[in-house]
Formats: structure tokens, C-alpha cells, sequence
């Protein structure tokens, strides 16, 4: 079952940063790599960036989701990213889900589903699991058309 919108959160502010997320995965997309990317937000300002590098890096963990935690970590002088929303253009795998636990992440709010790695409703359930000691309130769905997009044509153009 995939997570449900909580509407007590700034909904309204999901879509220019989600726009963000998408201007990332460009980013990504150009220098050959899936087109994902990421943001997070503390504050309704942005405080860290990432869109996937793994090929580029040589390295397996630079996905967007880290990569914009590492940045956001340095931002804000702290491994514990409290109260801040990450919005990410595909639902995250499950080292990304994790790391967000881990990270006690307030919010995730992603665009296009993954059903078959993804870890925040679709395949697994992480980022919402019982058993973990933190939970994030979560939003699918947001300008999922657009991100979807990006990537089936990404994909469509490789074959």
C-alpha cells in the first residue's frame, strides 16, 4: 500500500521543489546517469542538493537522496536532519529509505513510484516500518507524470 498525503504539511510548497528535484535529474541525465535528483528543504529553504552519480563517482551510495543528506548535513552542522523534508523525483531504493530513517528525516515526498525496488510503499516499506525506531510522514505522487517522464524517456533513448 503506498503511503497517503498528510495534509497538515505545506502541500502547496511541494510542486517548486519538487520542480527542483526534476531541474537535478537533468543534470544527471546529461552527464549519463539515471535522471534522478533530489532536495531537501528545513525552514521552506533549501539546505541540501543531489541528483544520482554512482557511475560518474565509481561509487555505489551516490545516489540523489545521499548525496543531498551529505550536503544537508554539512549545511546544518548535524548527521540528525530534524524537521526537514526530502523530496526526491523517484521513490527510494532501500539503502536511500534507510539512510532517511537513520537521518530522522521529518518528510518524504517523491514523485514517480518504483514497484519493484522501491522502499517507501511499493516493494517495502521503510521509511514507515513499525519496527524502526523513526517513521517519516510521507507524499507520493507529486508531479509523478513529470518524473516519470524524465525517466522512460531517459530509458527509451538508452535501448
Amino acid at each position: 500500500m503506498l503511503p497517503t498525503i498528510n495534509t497538515d504539511l505545506p502541500l502547496e510548497l511541494d510542486p517548486p521543489f519538487m520542480s527542483r528535484a526534476l531541474e537535478l535529474a537533468r543534470l544527471a541525465e546529461a552527464a549519463g546517469e539515471v535522471p534522478v535528483g533530489a532536495v531537501i528543504v528545513k525552514d521552506n529553504q533549501i539546505v541540501g542538493e543531489g541528483w544520482n552519480r554512482p557511475i560518474g563517482t565509481g561509487d555505489p551510495t551516490a545516489h540523489a537522496e545521499i548525496i543531498a543528506m551529505r550536503h544537508a548535513a554539512q549545511a546544518l552542522g548535524s548527521y540528525r536532519l530534524l524537521d526537514t523534508t526530502l523530496y526526491v523525483t523517484l521513490e527510494p531504493c532501500a539503502m536511500c529509505a534507510g539512510a532517511m530513517v537513520h537521518a530522522r528525516i521529518r518528510r518524504l515526498v517523491y514523485g514517480a513510484t518504483d514497484p519493484r525496488a522501491g522502499a517507501a510503499g511499493s516493494a517495502f516499506n521503510i521509511v514507515q516500518n513499525p519496527n524502526l525506531n523513526h517513521r517519516l510522514q510521507c507524499t507520493s505522487g507529486v508531479m509523478a507524470d513529470d518524473c516519470a517522464a524524465a525517466l522512460r524517456e531517459f530509458f527509451v533513448a538508452r535501448r
